[in-house]
């Protein structure tokens, strides 16, 4: 056969073999982490969680102007130019630490003479929203790494020390990111959240509150069935823990309300997957019925997404509020009319077994087109009293004073 004659048979048999061959199945694309568990009927929902701003916000379009208090408060910015601003912890000279989530970094914000500074303290990291402090050290809890940075106060560019595998969380990222806080028994608390919206899982590895020794040792779960919880707190005076929760989505606009609970019994189960909110029953999780678990202190609104949460322990506030519990709800997606975007109040009755919620901040929803200007994350409270309320979507923090 001459050379070209052969080149034709050749390229004439591989076009024969591949209009032959049958067509390779495309593989589905996995759908988003977050539209787990949506109905086929729901698929095309325009619902879909908000996008984050990762710049910085200019002071002129923070809406601290928008936030409305009850008589007698005031709200003013006190300290922006952190994209993502999310969870906090003061330090024993008064800074301010902030972790977020989808930047990846770590905030410190230092007093100067009345004015402050900020400064990125550390960088790329797997969402690192968990920070606490404990005898001048910081740590710092992101999705795959724990790290302490010693003697902060006075080496701010201390390099941390890896304690990632003492601690040997989880990594999953669905709801992988902590609230941390150290608790009166000198123990490092961190909530370790469902890897799904709801599934079936491993109950003694997520939908848990867990504590540890300040090296990771001696792991104890203080809570199962908690199935997210970024934000916790300890009543003042009895050393009783109260967790936030937020409940599933994709079920529909008013199921199941997002929840405050007491954990007054250590490794005591609150419901999830098989019950959230009020007594309701997952249809897809039979197994356990609502009246095995203890109920919520209190129902805190379909998807509003309850994040931080403290009691107040401070005295510039009129008597009422103290001891209560403050909580910022970051929002709702999953909701057609939006709602949240907030920080509301928990008056707890005498045995701390029921709460009585009421309106605190308010201003950033505008129910009138849906639309939102802010997005509380977390509360701390000052030692003067004051109350800081961090807002994610401005990466600005809030402070508010109370004049009598």
């Amino acid at each position: 056969m001459k050379p070209d004659s052969a080149r034709r048979t050749a390229l004439a048999a591989a076009l024969c073999f591949s209009v032959t061959l049958p067509a390779l199945a495309q593989q589905p694309a996995a759908p988003p982490a977050w539209a787990q568990g949506r109905a086929a009927d729901q698929a095309s929902s325009p619902l879909a969680p908000h996008a984050p701003r990762l710049t910085a916000v200019p002071v002129d379009r923070i809406p601290a102007e928008a936030i409305r208090l009850p008589e007698g408060f005031r709200a003013e910015l006190w300290a922006s130019g952190m994209p993502g601003a999310r969870m906090m912890a003061r330090g024993e000279d008064g800074t301010v630490y902030v972790g977020t989530r989808t930047i990846g970094r770590v905030y410190a914000v230092k007093e100067n003479g009345g004015s402050r500074s900020t400064r990125i303290l550390a960088q790329r990291l797997d969402q690192p929203n968990g920070v606490a402090v404990k005898d001048g050290a910081l740590y710092v809890i992101a999705i795959n790494r724990v790290l302490r940075y010693d003697n902060i106060a006075q080496n701010p560019d201390a390099q941390p020390v890896e304690l990632t595998e003492a601690f040997g969380l989880p990594t999953e990222a669905h709801h992988g990111w902590k609230f941390a806080a150290f608790g009166p028994d000198n123990k490092l608390y961190m909530n370790i959240g469902v890897p799904c919206n709801v599934c079936t899982f491993d109950e003694n590895r997520h939908a848990l509150i867990v504590r540890f020794n300040p090296d990771g040792s001696g792991r104890e779960v203080m809570a199962h069935g908690i199935r997210n919880s970024v934000g916790f707190d300890w009543r003042p005076g009895t050393n009783v823990l109260y967790a936030s929760n937020n409940g599933r989505d994709w079920a529909g606009n008013d199921t199941p309300e997002d929840t405050l609970h007491r954990l007054a019994r250590p490794g005591e189960h609150h419901g999830f997957p098989y019950c959230s909110g009020n007594a309701w029953q997952d249809p897809g999780h039979t197994g356990r019925k609502c009246s095995e678990f203890p109920a919520p202190v209190a129902l805190l609104g379909p998807h509003t997404a309850p994040l931080g949460m403290r009691f107040y322990t401070g005295t510039m506030f009129p008597e009422a509020y103290r001891g209560r519990a403050f909580v910022a709800r970051h929002g709702s997606w999953n909701r057609d009319s939006k709602s949240g975007f907030d920080v509301v109040t928990v008056a707890l009755n005498e045995d701390g077994s029921e709460g009585r919620v009421e309106p605190f901040l308010t201003g950033l929803l505008d129910a009138g087109d849906n639309s939102f200007k802010g997005r509380p994350t977390d509360v701390l409270v000052m030692p003067d009293g004051s109350l800081l309320v961090s807002d994610e979507q401005n990466g600005a923090i809030y402070r508010i004073t109370y004049q009598r």
